[in-house]
């Protein structure tokens, strides 16, 4: 944590900051060692398209309904609770993908739920702890962190799981990387019991908080960016590691993909956690918007390794850009929109619906897309079209009044 204390040494940071970090940064290594080819295994396996998309919406669908809730236990129980029991389930999550074997494509939506569970229980828990400890002036030192941490966590995770993938027998390789991860959820789920124990009180009132967008803009136009953001998202988010792996046929080159693109990532985090004012926070999401679209006209016309290399770059160092002012700006709406504090839980539980709903509907489209025309045709077309919707975010933020 001696990362933490260097940067903006006038700002206190709490002890459960801290650990609120550090299982962040153990839970993105988790995730980065593991997820990144969990797509890819699926894809060995089946060689469909329809499968790995079944398999992500699958995961998109169960994650706001498990958000909703763990947002109902989480007015009743410590919310350290909840994030526990979301690591555990995600950490049981590759057990059961390891005993399936073979067999796990043909279950795509049972994994896809699985793992949606585990989301749901522990970004529900995640995101309201960082409400509750975080302060406005401590918002984007702890979102430059964070980010910072799960670059880092990106680097090493998918180039060692690569690396140790493609030196042994596939089937051992996998299974050596999935117990890994199983591992540090393991430790993640140790240090939540050090963190101070907060118990929300008070009904679950989740319609006012869904009728709140009608007489706040701000939260109005925060939420439609949400739905932009998750329709890129929602395609994105397994569509270039398979690219890459098609393009490569090597796990190893999917690691350096993901090495080149978190160290870009890193570098960007470190320097915006540092640099960042309030009042450049929409300026930055436009730049990066528009960089992350850029980023697209990279590959999309002419697909292969070096190109999706070249956009690994260019994405790395747009994203923070992009996402620091982004998470910030979203936390000061909800922290300023009527009963805020009463329903935090109830505010980021919707917020979580509609950035799902907005993978949910790229996803869809992927489906019907790819069942019905060549993905070799329609793929690029929802790829410029889709990848668009950080951009959009960017300017809907631009509507909302400081």
């Amino acid at each position: 944590m001696m990362f933490i204390n260097k940067q903006k040494s006038s700002i206190p940071v709490s002890r459960d900051l801290k650990l609120l970090l550090l299982i962040g940064g153990l839970y993105a290594l988790a995730t980065f060692l593991s997820n990144t080819f969990v797509n890819v295994f699926l894809w060995k396996k089946s060689g469909e398209y329809l499968d790995i998309a079944t398999y992500n919406l699958f995961i998109y669908i169960i994650q706001p309904i498990a958000f909703f809730i763990a947002g109902k236990f989480a007015k009743k129980v410590d919310r350290a609770l909840i994030l526990r029991v979301g690591v555990i389930v995600l950490s049981l999550f590759y057990i059961v993908v390891l005993l399936f074997g073979d067999k796990a494509t043909t279950y795509p939506y049972l994994l896809g739920g699985l793992l949606g569970l585990g989301y749901g229980f522990y970004w529900l828990s995640f995101n309201v702890l960082t409400f509750e400890i975080t302060e406005p002036e401590t918002r984007d030192l702890f979102n430059g962190s964070l980010g910072t941490f799960q670059s880092f966590g990106g680097m090493i995770g998918p180039l060692f799981a690569g690396y140790i993938i493609s030196n042994l027998n596939n089937f051992t390789g996998y299974t050596v990387i999935f117990l890994l991860s199983f591992l540090l959820f393991g430790i993640a789920v140790v240090c939540s019991f050090y963190l101070q124990k907060r118990k929300a009180t008070g009904k679950f009132i989740f319609r006012e908080v869904l009728e709140e967008r009608k007489r706040n803009k701000n939260w109005n136009y925060i939420l439609l960016a949400h739905i932009a953001q998750g329709m890129r998202e929602g395609l994105f988010i397994f569509i270039i590691a398979i690219w890459v792996y098609i393009e490569t046929g090597s796990e190893f080159a999917l690691g350096v993909f993901n090495l080149l693109f978190s160290f870009c990532s890193l570098i960007c985090y470190m320097l915006i956690s540092k640099l960042i004012k309030s009042n450049y926070r929409k300026r930055m999401m436009l730049f990066g918007g528009l960089s992350l679209y850029f980023a697209i006209a990279i590959f999309v016309f002419q697909t292969n390794y070096v190109m999706l290399l070249i956009y690994g770059v260019i994405v790395g160092l747009s994203y923070p850009v992009f996402n620091v002012p982004f998470i910030s700006l979203t936390y000061d709406i909800i922290g300023k929109a009527n009963k805020a504090r009463k329903l935090r839980i109830e505010y980021i539980i919707v917020r979580e619906i509609y950035v799902n709903a907005g993978r949910i509907a790229a996803i869809t489209i992927f489906i019907i897309g790819v069942s019905y025309l060549k993905p070799s045709f329609i793929i690029p077309i929802l790829i410029l079209s889709l990848g668009s919707g950080n951009l959009i975010a960017s300017l809907l933020i631009r509507k909302t009044v400081n």
